[in-house]
């Protein structure tokens, strides 16, 4: 698996096989794990409804209220980060994972660690879809 962590609190991680595939693998990750999915919007066909070209790119929001609750409790405008997203795009034929950390969404919202624990789960979910 590659991950790299960018210094704007980005996590991008290399997945085998092509968006699509990658997009339902994940899907099929958070269904297993009963993570509730609250919007798959592919970006790419949205693009083309206004006739312009878009590299494949597809966005899944989901999460778990018992781990959001808390963190939007907390600090309200955290819910401009909750649910987590998570970005599936084609970087020159090379699939990538992409969403911001835990950590930075915690240090944005000035949260303790202990309030902003349950959003580490992202870390679990998306190294269970770039395993090779």
């Amino acid at each position: 698996m590659d991950s790299e962590a960018a210094s704007d609190g980005v996590v991008s991680k290399v997945a085998v096989g092509s968006v699509g595939e990658v997009v339902a693998r994940f899907r099929g990750i958070l269904d297993g794990k009963g993570v509730m999915v609250f919007a798959v919007i592919d970006q790419a066909e949205a693009a083309q409804t206004v006739g312009l070209k878009l590299r494949d790119t597809v966005l899944i929001v989901f999460g778990n209220p018992a781990a959001g609750t808390p963190v939007m409790a907390a600090a309200p405008l955290a819910a401009l980060d909750l649910p987590l997203k998570v970005v599936i795009w084609d970087d020159a034929g090379v699939t990538r994972v992409s969403y911001y950390s835990p950590a930075s969404i915690a240090e944005r919202h000035g949260l303790e660690l202990a309030t902003a624990a349950g959003l580490s789960a992202i870390d679990v979910l998306t190294d269970a879809v770039t395993k090779g």
